[in-house]
């Protein structure tokens, strides 16, 4: 009976707490569920043609060979096309420039108790608050200072990822899934200038969250700083398809600088080919 007894009290253990032991010796806790999507589309591919036409109407001037070659865009270089990826378009004309840069990023977290859509969910949160946007969809109360991907960073992939760069040169793995170091982008940083945050409001044009676009989005509308050199305009798209990171942006640069460009039609089209995006991920 008194073996019985000290086997029963070496077996039974309880916490610090006075509670049973969570886990039993040798057990493990089981690994985090993998993210949904395992591949990334091309981008230069997968942007849709006929928005391309809407967002760089200069190419139908061209003779058809460089149209081919314009609409096709400029990949850019990556260690890893399923992991991060990234194409770039622009045209100059004599009244105005436009780019546009669309990258996208699958998520791995290295943390086995953190799911890759829950760390791709902490990442877009982060360029989200680097946005000036709240979490719960209210209207923020003043337009925001972010970087070229609504990160803390101004590369394309934002918070806690730095975009690859247009230079070739892509950034390392980051602990949680994402690439650091990747070259800054030349986007501006979003600024009160051109129109003011009272008639963006007025007129619904301030940055804000959407809706119906992946599993959540925002828009970050980055006027032209005030006496600034270059009257820039850039509208950001930022979308999340579980643990999939895109982000579309779309800038335009009036050769006058008393011309501001027209920012619904800018904001119209970003969310447009943002939408043709998420659809292809989604297929």
């Amino acid at each position: 009976m008194l073996l019985a007894a000290l086997v029963t009290g070496c077996t039974t253990g309880s916490g610090t707490d006075g509670s049973a032991a969570d886990a039993k010796p040798g057990e493990t806790t089981p690994a985090a569920a993998p993210g949904k999507y395992s591949t990334l589309p091309e981008p230069c591919r997968a942007a849709d043609h006929g928005v391309l036409k809407d967002m760089f109407p200069e190419f139908a001037d061209l003779p058809k060979d460089q149209q081919e070659q314009a609409y096709a865009g400029t990949p850019e270089a990556t260690f890893d096309t399923d992991r991060q990826v990234g194409c770039r378009w622009k045209a100059d004309a004599p009244t105005d420039a436009h780019r546009l840069r669309i990258s996208m990023e699958r998520v791995v977290s290295y943390d086995t108790t953190v799911s890759d859509d829950d760390q791709a969910k902490t990442l877009y949160e982060q360029k989200l608050a680097a946005a000036g946007l709240p979490a719960d969809g209210s209207s923020p109360t003043a337009t925001a200072s972010t970087g070229a991907d609504g990160g803390t960073d101004t590369g394309a992939d934002g918070a806690a990822t730095g975009g690859t760069p247009a230079t070739g040169k892509p950034g390392k793995p980051g602990k949680n899934g994402g690439q650091k170091g990747g070259q800054e982008d030349s986007t501006p940083d979003a600024t009160a200038g051109g129109q003011s945050d009272d008639d963006q409001s007025a007129d619904g044009l301030q940055s804000r969250t959407l809706s119906g676009l992946g599993s959540s989005a925002f828009l970050a509308d980055i006027p032209a700083k005030a006496g600034a050199a270059s009257p820039q305009h850039t509208v950001r798209v930022v979308f999340r398809a579980s643990n999939v990171l895109v982000t579309v942006e779309y800038s335009e640069e009036p050769a006058e600088a008393g011309a501001p460009p027209d920012t619904k039609t800018l904001q119209d089209r970003t969310q447009t080919m943002a939408g043709k995006l998420a659809d292809q991920i989604g297929e």
